[in-house]
């Protein structure tokens, strides 16, 4: 009963708006490796059979992986949504808040261009709104446990970053990606101190542990 209640909570949450409500989140914003990854999630329809189906649907973060997987296909298959990456040249170009504000942009637009909707308005997950954006917006803290179109976002933009990891992890297996998504881990500054970096790490996120070692050797 209480997870029927939370998502209903979730889709209420969108209708009270009487927009057509897009979702936007992001994934990748921490990890010191691999690129930023934003989604944008449209629900042309919300009828009582998707919502059974979707009854797990809630922050991706909260989410064990199985249950992501699971409700990332039937969310693709359900919505209209795109998922944009902006790799690590850019990130290290325009910093990292700019690069997922601009994936979250270009994910919004190729979904506003489907729906060919006027009455838009585009829930941003977070304190942040789309920068240099053309459409009605709003930001929703703690938006992906609140809204079912940010929810539904931030899991396809978490299984899709996963995804992209555990294949860079095949390139460069030493650095533990699979499991670590690239974020900081002592494996992973373990791998970094022995190895070096690779063309995939985010240099600028790095700064602070080369000044600590830096230190340690003087």
């Amino acid at each position: 009963m209480k997870k029927n209640s939370h998502i209903n909570e979730l889709f209420n949450f969108d209708k009270a708006f009487k927009a057509a409500i897009i979702g936007t989140d992001e994934a990748g914003r921490g990890p010191a490796a691999g690129g930023v990854f934003a989604s944008a999630v449209y629900f042309p329809e919300n009828n009582t059979p998707l919502i059974k189906d979707l009854s797990n649907l809630n922050d991706s973060k909260q989410l064990s992986k199985k249950k992501r997987e699971a409700i990332y296909d039937i969310i693709k298959s359900e919505t209209i949504n795109s998922t944009i990456c902006i790799e690590v040249e850019e990130i290290e170009e325009i910093n990292i808040l700019n690069s997922s504000l601009k994936a979250m942009k270009l994910a919004c637009e190729n979904v506003i261009k489907e729906i060919n909707k006027n009455n838009i308005l585009v829930l941003v997950d977070g304190n942040k709104l789309i920068k240099n954006f053309n459409y009605p917006q709003k930001y929703v803290v703690k938006g992906d446990s609140k809204s079912a179109s940010i929810a539904a976002a931030s899991i396809l933009a978490k299984v899709t970053r996963d995804r992209y990891m555990e294949q860079l992890d095949k390139k460069y297996p030493k650095y533990g990606w699979e499991h670590n998504a690239g974020y900081l881990t002592k494996e992973h500054l373990a791998a970094i101190d022995k190895y070096g970096l690779t063309e995939y790490h985010r240099k600028s996120f790095l700064k602070k542990h080369f000044e600590k070692q830096l230190t340690l050797f003087n």
